[in-house]
């Protein structure tokens, strides 16, 4: 339960600022932490932030413990000695509104793998010694995936199961013979996620020696093209040959008529339980060494999940299936006392997952854009919050609050303008406005809304696989007045 009465932002890394193409953990970062101070704000919530996978969704990553190295700032492996100046020139593609993942991604690779060329040839004894110790710390995951990402590039990221027999199937003597002759390409990752690791925290102790409090996303699921399955497909429901016979998904919602086929293997919940939740407690646990606090996201799945079988096109056809309950959220509170995870419990929500998330005092979450198709009952609305709330304008799955406001009907604008008591609304301030006011405990404003951004700028569009992901701003967006109206209503409401 979080029992401070505090607001912050929504933002995604790769939504800052920057020289190369996308936002990263350098000197923007430090600046928006800046802001945030500045604002009056407690909270930085970004998405998840490991490998980015099919349609550039950081939800899809290779790994549920690695983090996404196109985030690593490349300035600072330059001050290192690691890259050349002449490295840092821009790619003359690069937009500073948008993020062009077929331009950023190649660029930065390149020049990663210039500095650990550099680095294993040149790095002083201290950095070599940290980096070893990083690798033999993380070694129950790093190198599962060092191995598997170096086996997809040269299988030109095929499907594990697609790949020779031996190596799919993780024969020592393929395994030992494959790192034999690919070391170099192997550490490349490994180094790779040593940065990434060694500036995340950095940038972690730098907010909170301020105030600034990091909250991180975990997908419930993982990808089927991932280290995970690849290296435990004894915990996932795959057949004999390696492929998910039923996926993930949710039935149709708010977001799709069809609901939304997300694909990824669910799990062996019975073996998962009689390993005491193993594989769980350390993904979470590494979870909690990056942020200080957690949400889940499709928290409902833990009380009961989409099943669709693997060969359907939609996830229509699909069932409930019972997911672990209580038992996962009991190991959850024998490793971590505070249990600092935020529920992600929006979308079909029925008795059982209400039950599991108060059960363990979790905060759920409330989105003011849903609460204006009803009446004064609907559970969106702010006089229905409760304390331990986390309450949004909207998320990365939603309009922006002005592209909201613009698309809505007329019943829906008649009500909001009820609701705030006055004609002229003025979206999206009267929305942070009202979820301030509210006693739910935390409020998180996507930064569109701040900058009072439309439609064109949203995050995502759920259940589609063009154009999203891509939205930043620039430091010229962000205006004196809005930091000092974010300030002034949280010193208002919040405190």
């Amino acid at each position: 339960m979080i029992k401070n009465r505090a607001s912050g932002i929504l933002l995604h890394p790769t939504s800052l600022p920057g020289l190369f193409g996308a936002g990263d953990l350098g000197a923007n970062a430090y600046l928006f932490i800046d802001w945030l101070l500045g604002a009056g704000q407690t909270y930085w919530q970004v998405l998840p932030l490991g490998e980015i996978g099919p349609g550039n969704s950081p939800y899809m990553s290779s790994s549920a413990f690695a983090g996404n190295v196109l985030l690593i700032d490349l300035c600072e492996l330059s001050h290192l000695g690691w890259l050349e100046p002449d490295d840092l020139q821009p790619h003359p593609g690069f937009r500073q509104d948008r993020v062009d993942f077929s331009l950023q991604g190649p660029f930065r690779l390149e020049r990663l793998r210039r500095a650990a060329k550099c680095f294993f040839s040149s790095a002083d004894d201290a950095m070599q010694n940290a980096y070893t110790e990083f690798c033999l710390t993380e070694g129950d995951w790093l190198d599962d995936y060092a191995r598997f990402m170096t086996i997809a590039e040269q299988q030109d990221w095929r499907n594990w199961n697609l790949w020779p027999a031996a190596l799919a199937n993780r024969e020592m003597q393929a395994l030992l013979f494959f790192e034999e002759i690919n070391s170099e390409k192997i550490n490349f990752w490994k180094f790779c996620q040593w940065c990434f690791a060694r500036q995340w925290l950095q940038l972690k102790k730098y907010a909170n020696e301020r105030g600034i409090k990091l909250i991180g996303d975990v997908p419930i699921f993982v990808a089927y093209q991932s280290a995970d399955v690849w290296a435990h497909r004894e915990l996932f429901e795959l057949d004999d040959s390696g492929s998910p016979y039923v996926v993930a998904g949710v039935p149709p919602d708010y977001f799709s008529e069809t609901g939304q086929l997300w694909g990824n293997p669910l799990y062996r919940w019975d073996v998962h339980e009689k390993t005491g939740y193993a594989w769980w407690i350390k993904r979470m646990g590494h979870a909690l060494e990056d942020f200080d606090q957690v949400r889940i996201d499709h928290f409902r799945g833990f009380a009961g999940y989409w099943e669709v079988p693997a060969n359907e096109t939609t996830a229509i056809n699909g069932r409930w299936v019972p997911g672990p309950g209580a038992g996962l959220f009991e190991a959850f509170e024998k490793a971590f006392p505070e249990l600092p995870i935020i529920a992600e419990d929006l979308g079909v929500i029925t008795p059982d997952v209400i039950e599991l998330r108060d059960r363990f005092s979790l905060p759920g979450m409330r989105i003011l854009q849903f609460a204006f198709a009803e009446d004064d009952s609907n559970y969106f609305l702010p006089h229905n919050y409760v304390v331990n709330t986390i309450a949004y304008t909207g998320t990365h799955d939603n309009d922006t609050m002005v592209g909201w406001w613009n698309s809505a009907s007329d019943h829906v604008k008649r009500f909001v303008r009820q609701y705030m008591g006055h004609e002229d609304v003025d979206v999206p301030w009267d929305m942070i406005g009202a979820l301030s006011a509210s006693i739910a405990n935390t409020v998180i404003f996507p930064m569109q809304d701040i900058l009072c951004l439309g439609n064109e700028y949203r995050m995502n569009y759920p259940g589609s696989t063009d154009h999203n992901w891509e939205w930043r701003f620039v430091w010229e967006q962000v205006q004196p007045w809005q930091t000092i109206r974010l300030a002034k209503i949280t010193a208002d409401n919040l405190r």
